[in-house]
């Protein structure tokens, strides 16, 4: 079992299985699956926070809100189970607040560069300066994390999976 970082939106139960018997490539299946964004594991949990609060920036609204206040406990498939919060192991399995999502899929496209670099100005600020070499993948990033929201807006389940 590696690291995971990971957002995925589909059916709940099909993403515990792929997640739980560790077959993580199949979660990039857009035929199982709405959308799939793996973050690495190099991310912190917390940044998407901080992605969250350049969109409030960029667009003048309260939201979305913090990632942290947008992810919630599965409901519990059984003591321990899949569906309790903790997928196996370290890895902890959340479910995303659809509003979150649909706040980030309404960003306009010429409001994606903008939010990345507020988002830039915010790690610098928690993190220090970032390594030059890190602000081209960042910028991806935010485009990608507009696109999941975008793809996985009509899915019955948008789960965060990850592990440290």
């Amino acid at each position: 079992m590696g690291s995971l970082m990971d957002l995925v939106a589909g059916d709940q139960q099909e993403i515990l299985v792929a997640i739980g018997t560790d077959d993580l490539a199949t979660l990039s299946d857009r035929r199982r699956f709405a959308a799939h964004l793996s973050l690495g594991a190099g991310l912190d949990p917390t940044w998407l926070d901080l992605f969250s609060e350049a969109a409030r920036s960029v667009t003048g609204t309260d939201e979305p809100p913090d990632f942290l206040d947008a992810r919630r406990e599965l409901d519990s498939v059984g003591a321990g189970g899949p569906g309790s919060g903790q997928g196996q192991g370290d890895r902890t399995i959340e479910r995303v607040d659809p509003r979150w999502v649909e706040a980030i899929a309404r960003l306009d496209d010429t409001q994606i560069d903008r939010v990345a670099g507020r988002w830039i100005d915010l790690l610098d600020e928690e993190l220090g300066d970032l390594p030059r070499e890190e602000k081209p993948w960042i910028r991806q990033l935010a485009g990608e994390l507009v696109a999941f929201c975008r793809s996985a807006q009509r899915a019955p389940d948008i789960l965060f999976a990850w592990s440290l």
